[in-house]
Protein backbone atom coordinates (compact mmCIF):
# COMPACT_ATOMS: atom_id res chain seq x y z
CA UNK A 1 0.00 0.00 0.00
CA UNK A 2 2.89 2.01 -0.06
CA UNK A 3 2.22 5.19 -2.32
CA UNK A 4 5.27 5.99 -4.93
CA UNK A 5 5.70 9.50 -6.64
CA UNK A 6 4.47 9.66 -9.70
CA UNK A 7 6.37 10.82 -12.69
CA UNK A 8 6.69 14.59 -13.36
CA UNK A 9 8.68 14.32 -16.56
CA UNK A 10 7.99 12.85 -19.43
CA UNK A 11 11.14 10.19 -19.69
CA UNK A 12 9.47 8.66 -16.63
CA UNK A 13 6.93 6.11 -16.41
CA UNK A 14 5.33 4.09 -13.91
CA UNK A 15 5.51 0.33 -14.33
CA UNK A 16 1.81 -1.33 -15.50
CA UNK A 17 2.57 -3.76 -12.86
CA UNK A 18 2.50 -1.24 -9.90
CA UNK A 19 -2.05 -2.12 -10.69
CA UNK A 20 -2.32 -4.84 -11.69
CA UNK A 21 -5.20 -6.66 -10.19
CA UNK A 22 -4.96 -9.21 -8.03
CA UNK A 23 -6.09 -12.92 -8.59
CA UNK A 24 -9.50 -13.78 -8.23
CA UNK A 25 -10.91 -10.15 -9.09
CA UNK A 26 -13.45 -9.71 -11.53
CA UNK A 27 -10.10 -6.76 -13.15
CA UNK A 28 -8.10 -9.90 -13.71
CA UNK A 29 -10.58 -11.90 -15.87
CA UNK A 30 -11.33 -8.52 -17.30
CA UNK A 31 -7.15 -8.18 -18.11
CA UNK A 32 -6.57 -11.52 -19.13
CA UNK A 33 -9.54 -10.91 -22.07
CA UNK A 34 -7.13 -8.08 -22.90
CA UNK A 35 -9.74 -4.84 -21.80
CA UNK A 36 -7.55 -3.42 -19.05
CA UNK A 37 -9.31 -0.36 -17.22
CA UNK A 38 -8.22 2.99 -18.14
CA UNK A 39 -6.51 4.09 -14.92
CA UNK A 40 -4.89 0.35 -14.96
CA UNK A 41 -2.97 1.05 -18.71
CA UNK A 42 0.67 1.98 -18.85
CA UNK A 43 1.23 5.22 -19.63
CA UNK A 44 3.61 4.64 -22.28
CA UNK A 45 4.77 1.00 -24.02
CA UNK A 46 7.31 2.27 -26.20
CA UNK A 47 10.60 0.91 -25.19
CA UNK A 48 13.12 2.03 -27.81
CA UNK A 49 11.77 5.72 -26.78
CA UNK A 50 12.69 5.06 -23.26
CA UNK A 51 16.32 3.75 -24.84
CA UNK A 52 17.04 6.48 -27.41
CA UNK A 53 16.29 9.82 -25.89
CA UNK A 54 16.73 11.08 -29.44
CA UNK A 55 12.81 9.42 -29.90
CA UNK A 56 11.72 11.00 -26.40
CA UNK A 57 8.00 11.47 -26.45
CA UNK A 58 7.46 16.15 -26.24
CA UNK A 59 7.16 17.36 -22.37
CA UNK A 60 3.65 17.03 -21.08
CA UNK A 61 1.02 19.24 -21.34
CA UNK A 62 -0.36 20.20 -17.71
CA UNK A 63 -3.18 18.47 -18.65
CA UNK A 64 -1.37 15.42 -19.26
CA UNK A 65 0.86 15.65 -16.49
CA UNK A 66 -2.06 15.78 -14.24
CA UNK A 67 -4.08 12.84 -15.88
CA UNK A 68 -0.82 10.96 -15.10
CA UNK A 69 -0.60 11.80 -11.78
CA UNK A 70 -4.24 11.32 -11.16
CA UNK A 71 -4.17 7.44 -12.96
CA UNK A 72 -1.02 6.70 -10.52
CA UNK A 73 -2.51 7.62 -7.70
CA UNK A 74 -6.10 8.16 -7.14
CA UNK A 75 -6.87 4.08 -6.31
CA UNK A 76 -4.13 3.82 -3.82
CA UNK A 77 -5.15 7.45 -2.48
CA UNK A 78 -9.16 6.05 -1.69
CA UNK A 79 -7.67 3.32 -0.29
CA UNK A 80 -5.98 4.91 2.46
CA UNK A 81 -8.53 7.61 2.90
CA UNK A 82 -10.66 4.18 3.39
CA UNK A 83 -9.10 3.42 6.11
CA UNK A 84 -9.67 6.93 8.00
CA UNK A 85 -12.98 7.44 7.19
CA UNK A 86 -14.40 3.91 6.61
CA UNK A 87 -16.56 4.42 4.03
CA UNK A 88 -16.02 4.64 0.22
CA UNK A 89 -17.95 7.01 -0.59
CA UNK A 90 -16.12 9.29 1.40
CA UNK A 91 -12.80 8.72 0.58
CA UNK A 92 -13.93 8.84 -2.86
CA UNK A 93 -14.54 11.75 -2.31
CA UNK A 94 -12.15 13.48 -0.58
CA UNK A 95 -9.29 12.24 -3.34
CA UNK A 96 -11.72 13.90 -6.04
CA UNK A 97 -11.65 17.02 -3.77
CA UNK A 98 -8.09 16.85 -3.27
CA UNK A 99 -6.75 16.18 -7.05
CA UNK A 100 -9.54 19.30 -8.00
CA UNK A 101 -7.60 21.27 -5.55
CA UNK A 102 -4.36 20.43 -6.72
CA UNK A 103 -5.83 21.31 -10.76
CA UNK A 104 -6.59 24.26 -9.46
CA UNK A 105 -2.95 24.92 -8.11
CA UNK A 106 -1.42 22.49 -10.46
CA UNK A 107 1.79 25.74 -11.15
CA UNK A 108 2.50 24.75 -7.40
CA UNK A 109 2.00 20.83 -7.76
CA UNK A 110 3.96 20.27 -10.84
CA UNK A 111 7.16 21.75 -9.51
CA UNK A 112 6.66 20.04 -6.01
CA UNK A 113 9.24 17.99 -5.04
CA UNK A 114 6.43 15.25 -4.19
CA UNK A 115 3.22 15.99 -5.42
CA UNK A 116 1.77 12.83 -4.88
CA UNK A 117 2.47 13.45 -1.04
CA UNK A 118 0.98 16.68 -1.81
CA UNK A 119 -2.23 15.42 -3.07
CA UNK A 120 -2.40 13.00 0.16
CA UNK A 121 -1.99 15.34 2.65
CA UNK A 122 -4.85 17.53 1.30
CA UNK A 123 -7.00 14.29 0.78
CA UNK A 124 -6.24 13.30 4.05
CA UNK A 125 -7.05 16.55 5.80
CA UNK A 126 -10.37 16.58 3.74
CA UNK A 127 -11.05 12.91 4.73
CA UNK A 128 -10.65 14.03 8.78
CA UNK A 129 -12.39 17.41 8.71
CA UNK A 130 -15.49 17.30 10.76
CA UNK A 131 -17.15 19.57 7.97
CA UNK A 132 -16.59 17.02 5.27
CA UNK A 133 -18.18 14.22 7.59
CA UNK A 134 -21.17 16.56 8.12
CA UNK A 135 -21.44 17.03 4.39
CA UNK A 136 -22.19 13.13 3.82
CA UNK A 137 -24.77 12.80 6.62
CA UNK A 138 -27.01 15.32 4.58
CA UNK A 139 -29.40 13.51 2.03
CA UNK A 140 -27.68 14.87 -0.97
CA UNK A 141 -26.64 12.35 -3.87
CA UNK A 142 -23.04 11.45 -4.38
CA UNK A 143 -21.88 13.72 -7.19
CA UNK A 144 -18.86 11.90 -8.06
CA UNK A 145 -20.82 8.73 -9.10
CA UNK A 146 -20.25 8.27 -12.80
CA UNK A 147 -23.42 7.95 -14.80
CA UNK A 148 -24.13 4.05 -16.05
CA UNK A 149 -24.72 1.04 -14.67
CA UNK A 150 -23.03 0.40 -11.51
CA UNK A 151 -20.71 -2.67 -12.18
CA UNK A 152 -20.20 -5.50 -9.64
CA UNK A 153 -16.50 -4.74 -8.89
CA UNK A 154 -14.40 -5.82 -6.27
CA UNK A 155 -16.41 -2.70 -4.55
CA UNK A 156 -19.20 -5.08 -3.29
CA UNK A 157 -17.15 -7.75 -3.02
CA UNK A 158 -14.67 -6.12 -0.56
CA UNK A 159 -17.23 -4.93 1.60
CA UNK A 160 -18.65 -8.04 1.71
CA UNK A 161 -15.19 -10.07 2.57
CA UNK A 162 -14.61 -7.13 4.99
CA UNK A 163 -17.48 -7.39 6.88
CA UNK A 164 -16.96 -11.22 6.76
CA UNK A 165 -13.59 -11.32 7.96
CA UNK A 166 -13.93 -10.68 11.66
CA UNK A 167 -10.04 -9.24 12.31
CA UNK A 168 -10.75 -6.87 9.52
CA UNK A 169 -14.39 -5.25 10.64
CA UNK A 170 -12.42 -4.80 14.40
CA UNK A 171 -9.48 -3.24 12.90
CA UNK A 172 -11.65 -0.63 10.56
CA UNK A 173 -13.75 -0.59 13.89
CA UNK A 174 -10.56 0.42 16.42
CA UNK A 175 -9.34 2.65 13.81
CA UNK A 176 -12.55 5.05 13.32
CA UNK A 177 -12.85 5.26 17.37
CA UNK A 178 -8.93 6.99 17.57
CA UNK A 179 -8.65 10.15 17.38
CA UNK A 180 -8.10 11.93 13.56
CA UNK A 181 -4.02 12.52 14.60
CA UNK A 182 -3.61 9.34 16.03
CA UNK A 183 -5.40 7.53 13.13
CA UNK A 184 -3.40 9.68 10.88
CA UNK A 185 -0.55 8.78 11.75
CA UNK A 186 -1.15 5.02 12.37
CA UNK A 187 -2.26 4.93 8.66
CA UNK A 188 0.37 6.92 7.67
CA UNK A 189 3.48 5.12 8.91
CA UNK A 190 1.88 1.61 9.27
CA UNK A 191 -0.30 1.80 6.34
CA UNK A 192 1.34 4.24 3.95
CA UNK A 193 5.08 3.07 4.92
CA UNK A 194 6.39 6.93 5.90
CA UNK A 195 9.28 7.46 7.77
CA UNK A 196 8.50 8.40 10.99
CA UNK A 197 10.22 12.16 10.10
CA UNK A 198 8.18 12.09 7.59
CA UNK A 199 5.16 11.01 9.49
CA UNK A 200 5.43 14.10 11.96
CA UNK A 201 6.17 16.38 8.50
CA UNK A 202 2.93 15.72 6.98
CA UNK A 203 0.97 15.99 10.22
CA UNK A 204 2.19 19.12 11.12
CA UNK A 205 3.36 17.47 14.51
CA UNK A 206 7.26 16.79 16.16
CA UNK A 207 8.74 13.52 16.15
CA UNK A 208 8.36 12.54 19.63
CA UNK A 209 4.70 13.49 19.49
CA UNK A 210 4.55 11.64 16.16
CA UNK A 211 6.04 8.15 17.99
CA UNK A 212 3.79 8.57 20.89
CA UNK A 213 0.80 8.61 18.91
CA UNK A 214 1.81 5.59 17.04
CA UNK A 215 2.67 3.46 19.85
CA UNK A 216 -0.75 4.42 21.67
CA UNK A 217 -2.55 3.56 18.55
CA UNK A 218 -0.80 0.38 17.91
CA UNK A 219 -1.95 -0.68 21.42
CA UNK A 220 -5.29 0.45 21.39
CA UNK A 221 -5.68 -1.39 18.10
CA UNK A 222 -3.87 -4.45 18.79
CA UNK A 223 -5.43 -5.17 22.27
CA UNK A 224 -9.17 -4.81 20.49
CA UNK A 225 -8.54 -7.19 17.68
CA UNK A 226 -9.99 -10.89 18.14
CA UNK A 227 -7.17 -12.82 17.16
CA UNK A 228 -3.87 -12.06 18.80
CA UNK A 229 -1.58 -9.24 17.12
CA UNK A 230 1.33 -7.56 17.79
CA UNK A 231 2.36 -4.01 16.12
CA UNK A 232 4.53 -5.67 13.61
CA UNK A 233 1.97 -7.11 12.44
CA UNK A 234 -0.23 -4.07 11.58
CA UNK A 235 1.33 -3.25 8.05
CA UNK A 236 0.42 -6.43 6.73
CA UNK A 237 -3.30 -6.14 8.02
CA UNK A 238 -3.88 -2.45 6.82
CA UNK A 239 -2.85 -3.60 3.92
CA UNK A 240 -4.98 -6.62 3.40
CA UNK A 241 -7.94 -4.54 4.78
CA UNK A 242 -7.13 -1.90 2.07
CA UNK A 243 -6.17 -4.18 -0.57
CA UNK A 244 -9.83 -5.29 -0.54
CA UNK A 245 -11.15 -1.83 -1.62
CA UNK A 246 -10.50 -1.37 -5.27
CA UNK A 247 -12.56 1.56 -6.64
CA UNK A 248 -13.03 2.84 -10.10
CA UNK A 249 -11.81 6.05 -9.98
CA UNK A 250 -13.63 9.21 -12.19
CA UNK A 251 -11.86 10.02 -14.95
CA UNK A 252 -9.57 13.10 -14.40
CA UNK A 253 -10.89 14.79 -17.75
CA UNK A 254 -14.14 14.99 -15.52
CA UNK A 255 -12.02 16.47 -12.15
CA UNK A 256 -10.59 18.94 -14.28
CA UNK A 257 -13.94 20.12 -15.55
CA UNK A 258 -15.39 20.07 -12.05
CA UNK A 259 -12.49 21.97 -11.20
CA UNK A 260 -12.40 24.89 -13.18
CA UNK A 261 -16.23 25.34 -12.91
CA UNK A 262 -15.90 25.39 -9.67
CA UNK A 263 -13.12 28.35 -10.31
CA UNK A 264 -15.74 30.09 -12.38
CA UNK A 265 -17.85 30.13 -9.60
CA UNK A 266 -16.00 31.39 -7.13
CA UNK A 267 -14.82 34.38 -9.51
CA UNK A 268 -18.19 35.07 -9.85
CA UNK A 269 -19.40 35.29 -6.48
CA UNK A 270 -16.15 37.13 -5.80
CA UNK A 271 -16.83 39.78 -9.00
CA UNK A 272 -20.76 40.13 -7.18
CA UNK A 273 -19.22 40.77 -3.79
CA UNK A 274 -17.25 43.35 -4.88
CA UNK A 275 -19.84 44.24 -7.14
CA UNK A 276 -22.39 45.18 -4.15
CA UNK A 277 -19.05 46.19 -1.93
CA UNK A 278 -18.29 49.13 -4.45
CA UNK A 279 -22.27 49.79 -4.89
CA UNK A 280 -22.61 50.32 -1.25
CA UNK A 281 -19.74 52.33 -0.95
CA UNK A 282 -20.64 54.79 -3.40
CA UNK A 283 -24.44 55.25 -2.23
CA UNK A 284 -23.01 55.69 1.70
CA UNK A 285 -20.58 58.82 -0.01
CA UNK A 286 -23.63 60.03 -2.08
CA UNK A 287 -25.88 60.22 0.69
CA UNK A 288 -23.50 61.24 4.36
CA UNK A 289 -23.43 64.26 4.97
CA UNK A 290 -20.35 66.00 4.18
CA UNK A 291 -20.02 68.69 7.59
CA UNK A 292 -21.05 68.11 10.64
CA UNK A 293 -24.44 69.98 12.11
CA UNK A 294 -24.46 70.31 16.07
CA UNK A 295 -27.42 68.92 17.11
CA UNK A 296 -30.26 70.96 18.20
CA UNK A 297 -30.50 70.65 22.55
CA UNK A 298 -33.87 69.80 23.59
CA UNK A 299 -36.42 72.98 25.42
CA UNK A 300 -36.12 73.35 28.82
CA UNK A 301 -38.83 75.09 31.04
CA UNK A 302 -38.22 78.70 31.75
CA UNK A 303 -39.65 80.12 35.28
CA UNK A 304 -39.72 83.75 37.19
CA UNK A 305 -39.72 85.99 33.61
CA UNK A 306 -42.25 88.72 34.06
CA UNK A 307 -44.90 89.67 32.11
CA UNK A 308 -45.22 92.06 28.81
CA UNK A 309 -45.48 95.65 29.57
CA UNK A 310 -46.76 96.38 26.14
CA UNK A 311 -48.50 94.88 23.83
CA UNK A 312 -46.49 92.76 20.87
CA UNK A 313 -46.61 93.53 17.55
CA UNK A 314 -49.53 93.88 15.01
CA UNK A 315 -50.63 91.45 12.91
CA UNK A 316 -51.12 91.64 9.79
CA UNK A 317 -54.91 92.23 10.07
CA UNK A 318 -54.73 94.68 12.51
CA UNK A 319 -52.46 96.79 10.67
CA UNK A 320 -55.16 96.42 7.70
CA UNK A 321 -57.80 97.48 10.61
CA UNK A 322 -55.42 100.70 11.76
CA UNK A 323 -55.27 101.79 8.42
CA UNK A 324 -58.80 102.12 7.52
CA UNK A 325 -59.74 104.02 10.49
CA UNK A 326 -57.02 106.36 9.98
CA UNK A 327 -58.51 107.04 6.55
CA UNK A 328 -61.81 107.87 7.89
CA UNK A 329 -62.96 111.23 9.58
CA UNK A 330 -62.74 112.21 12.68
CA UNK A 331 -66.00 113.64 13.35
CA UNK A 332 -67.49 111.20 10.87
CA UNK A 333 -70.82 112.03 9.02
CA UNK A 334 -73.69 114.96 10.09
CA UNK A 335 -75.71 113.21 12.53
CA UNK A 336 -79.58 113.75 11.77
CA UNK A 337 -81.71 115.69 13.82
CA UNK A 338 -85.80 115.24 13.46
CA UNK A 339 -87.78 118.07 12.70
CA UNK A 340 -91.25 119.04 14.10
CA UNK A 341 -94.15 118.89 12.26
Amino acid sequence: MTETQAPTDAGARPDAEACAPTPGTEAEATCAAGEVEWYQQPLSTDAEAAADPALAPPPLTPAQAFDALYSYCAPTLVQQTYLLTGSLRQARDAVERAFQQAWQRWPEVAVDPDPAGWVRAVAHDCALSPWHRLRHRLPVPFRGREPGPAPASASASASASASADPTGRALLAELQKLGPPYRRALVLYDGVGLDLPETAAETEASTPATAGRVQYARAVVTASLPEPATAEDLPRLLTELAADIRPRPTRPIVLRTKADLRARRWIHAAVVFASVLLTTTALTLRTAPDHYEPPIPPGAPVSGVPPQAVPGPLSHKQLKLRSKLRAATAAGPERLQPEAR
